[in-house]
């Protein structure tokens, strides 16, 4: 079996969004614009409420997926489809767009840490004008396997070699994989992947090595074809694991819309603007 290999090393880009909420971008910043399938990956950390109380009013998407994935604090939902609810610790929110669709998302607390990811996955053409939909995962839900030793993952979505447990979160289409993985101690492991699954590992605590690259807390490391991910994790360390095969179409974003061509993207805008997105 042969390794993935491990195209570069970034290092996440603090940026705001919303009604100014702090965060820091790791896919959708300039240097690193997509990993096909995904398009965006953004941490949201602080335990100061002026970096997030006034979290994200009323907008509109159109075209892809959006995924939220709660590491500490609540999370509140609410979109024109009628659909709501609130993420809490070790939760998610998984909403598709599809032909459109208007949300909000709001903190519900006022003081303590607030700490999560948002994560953009995109659609093929012939999905993006589907029906909006929107779903709560509990934590509980999400199973947890001992990878090794001190090592655990969380399997949002997908299911890791030599083990039963499979993610709630369901995209047969580009056979996507979502784990949080955690070593409390020093180990070392392999991953396998499909050699067509491209994707990448965001380090949000410690540092790990894989394929032989330091990725450090808030980096991120993409790779492509090879079958293989060789960890060495740090102690108390933390990472999001993400794979998928890659869609392999033209990508063209006006901000929360993504379509495949620029004609699309001028008819969502109108579409917008003439009120056919019905308001949250």
């Amino acid at each position: 079996m042969t390794s993935k290999r491990i195209i570069n090393v970034l290092n996440g880009m603090p940026t705001s969004d919303g009604a100014g909420v702090n965060l820091t971008r790791a896919v959708g910043q300039p240097r690193l614009r997509n990993v096909d399938p995904f398009l965006m990956l953004d941490e949201i950390r602080s335990d100061q409420p002026d970096d997030y109380i006034a979290g994200f009013p009323s907008h509109p998407h159109k075209g892809f997926e959006t995924l939220s994935y709660m590491l500490s604090g609540s999370m509140a939902h609410k979109d024109s489809t009628g659909g709501e609810g609130l993420i809490n610790s070790g939760g998610v929110q998984y909403m598709t767009a599809g032909k459109g669709i208007i949300h909000s998302e709001h903190p519900k607390q006022d003081s303590g840490l607030l700490w999560g990811f948002q994560l953009w996955i995109n659609l093929p053409a012939k999905d993006k004008l589907q029906a909006p939909s929107y779903r709560d995962i509990n934590s509980a839900d999400i199973p947890e396997v001992n990878v090794k030793g001190s090592c655990t993952a969380r399997i949002i979505a997908g299911s890791l070699t030599s083990f039963d447990a499979v993610g709630p979160v369901e995209r047969a289409d580009i056979d996507m994989q979502m784990y949080d993985i955690k070593s409390q101690q020093e180990e070392a492991y392999s991953l396998s992947l499909k050699n067509e699954s491209r994707g990448f590992i965001y380090v949000y605590q410690g540092s790990i090595k894989v394929n032989g690259h330091d990725v450090h807390s808030q980096h991120i490391a993409t790779f492509a074809e090879g079958e293989v991910l060789d960890i060495e994790s740090g102690e108390n360390s933390c990472y999001l694991l993400l794979a998928g095969e890659p869609i392999e179409e033209p990508i063209v974003q006006y901000g929360p819309f993504v379509m495949n061509t620029q004609m699309e993207i001028e008819q969502a805008i109108r579409d917008y603007q003439a009120g056919t997105f019905v308001s949250a």
